[in-house]
């Protein structure tokens, strides 16, 4: 009879246990709207495990020299979305500088070829797969 006492013990702490989780655990819970995800960089990856998708928030960095000569790189997001290959298909950017637009397409002769748009330099730079390339300004 001591072994059915202590079975008896057992199921009604664990019976008390089940009964806590469901009034008080629930889900796991972050805080605000659960309908958000919040983070500081997310990646959707294919079959294979390759990133083909990103939004990432680069810190900035002060000492950086962009290739138009200027010191120093703000804060930024860029979302950028990946061909199969491993290329930026397309990007999108923005920080306290401005925000940009690159559609490319396969790289040819030069490192890309597409539209880009800049919002800081106000331009529309267009590059075909020879390299020419026609830049519009206001």
């Amino acid at each position: 009879m001591k072994v059915q006492r202590v079975f008896v013990v057992l199921t009604v702490i664990n019976l008390g246990l089940l009964v806590m989780l469901l009034v008080y655990g629930g889900a796991a819970r972050a805080g605000g709207d659960l309908t958000v995800l919040k983070g500081r960089g997310l990646e959707i990856v294919d079959d294979q495990g390759k990133v083909r998708a990103s939004i990432k928030l680069h810190p900035a960095d002060p000492k950086y020299k962009m290739p138009n000569g200027k010191i120093g790189y703000p804060d930024t997001v860029v979302l950028r979305l990946i061909t199969p290959d491993g290329r930026p298909g397309i990007k999108i950017s923005a920080s306290v500088d401005g925000s940009g637009i690159l559609a490319s397409g396969e790289s040819g002769n030069t490192d890309w070829h597409g539209v880009q748009i800049s919002s800081e330099e106000s331009t529309v730079k267009l590059r075909g797969k020879d390299g020419r390339q026609q830049l519009i300004k206001p």
